[in-house]
């Protein structure tokens, strides 16, 4: 009879559990959005290369009427960014504020969704090891669906000083899939406790262990600083590989991608146009390889990257951005400061 009783309660638990979520689900799950991309890729051809448009899936989530929440690597290095409302609504968006490392970005509507829903970001500090969390998004293109999962683990790395190295990830065991990048992690409370980044696979696959960047690191680095969007895709050059580019320092970093409409796009900067193998690493050469930003000498050093990323933000905001690139063996400055 005992044993009757605990297994009615356990069920009767479970059930009233997954009516709350589905309530908060319907509540809000219009909040979130589809993101489509177009961005340019190089295509290899034997001996020739050709610029061709492919197309990016994300999700994403709206915080006011204009302003949407989505991860970094969906819209770093995007030409074209339009977004796809439940209702089936498309508004074209721009890119406004992005950080890589974290894998945060926030994008604007061109104009604002008429009676938007959104969504608030909460306190992911609250946040423990088994609190019950769920993910909306739209995994392989299945637009707002939902899992749900626990909380599992922490990935912390804030406290560097490198602000181009601060990260802060909550680890879950709910299904994340192709698509889910940049998707809202809810609380059962409905708030936006962690946006999706991505999953830790062997087969390619969801393997039970996926990522999302914390709410409160994003809330500091996109809406209380508003990092600098580059709209480039970089790699760093040290060792070896500035020996083998004739770097005439130490670092470096070689352009591999640029967003035309970007503001480094805007000032000249080029991406690499033929691709090589180096050490097991693909990457395009033939562009621009950035030797110093706003009149700031690049170099492996926590304090440089401060003052760099400083330096950007004041820019970004007037509009001023100077950088000197190494090209075809030739130092010229693009920009102005």
């Amino acid at each position: 009879m005992k044993y009757y009783i605990l297994v009615s309660f356990l069920l009767l638990t479970l059930s009233i559990q997954s009516q709350d979520l589905s309530t908060i689900y319907e509540k809000v799950n219009p909040a979130v959005v589809e993101i489509l991309t177009e961005q340019k890729e190089i295509v290899s051809y034997g001996s020739s290369s050709k610029a061709v448009t492919s197309g990016g899936l994300g999700s994403g989530f709206m915080i006011s009427d204009t302003q949407i929440i989505t991860a970094a690597h969906v819209v770093q290095i995007a030409e074209k960014v339009t977004v796809k409302f439940l209702d089936g609504e498309i508004i074209p968006a721009n890119v406004i504020s992005s950080y890589n490392i974290a894998d945060v970005a926030l994008i604007e509507l061109l104009y604002p969704r008429k009676n938007a829903v959104f969504v608030k970001l909460g306190n992911s500090d609250k946040a423990k090891i088994g609190s019950q969390i769920f993910v909306v998004g739209a995994p392989f293109g299945l637009g707002h669906s939902f899992s749900s999962g626990y909380v599992s683990g922490f990935k912390r790395n804030v406290q560097d000083k490198n602000p181009f190295t601060k990260s802060e990830y909550i680890q879950t065991d709910a299904a994340i899939n192709t698509g889910n990048s940049g998707g809202p992690m809810f609380n059962i409370q409905g708030e936006v406790i962690g946006i999706v980044s991505n999953i830790l696979t062997k087969s390619g696959g969801f393997e039970g262990i996926g990522f999302a960047t914390t709410s409160n690191l994003t809330r500091k680095l996109l809406l209380e600083k508003k990092h600098f969007w580059s709209g480039v895709e970089l790699i760093p050059l040290t060792g070896k590989m500035s020996q083998i580019f004739n770097l005439p320092q130490k670092t470096g970093f070689i352009v591999q991608k640029v967003v035309f409409s970007s503001p480094l796009g805007v000032i000249g900067l080029k991406g690499g146009d033929v691709k090589m193998t180096f050490e097991g690493q693909e990457i395009w050469v033939g562009g621009d390889i950035v030797l110093a930003i706003n009149g700031i000498k690049i170099e492996e050093s926590d304090e440089v990257f401060l003052q760099i990323a400083n330096s950007m933000e004041q820019k970004s905001e007037s509009g001023k951005i100077q950088v000197t690139v190494l090209r075809a063996g030739k130092i010229i400055k693009l920009g102005r400061l």
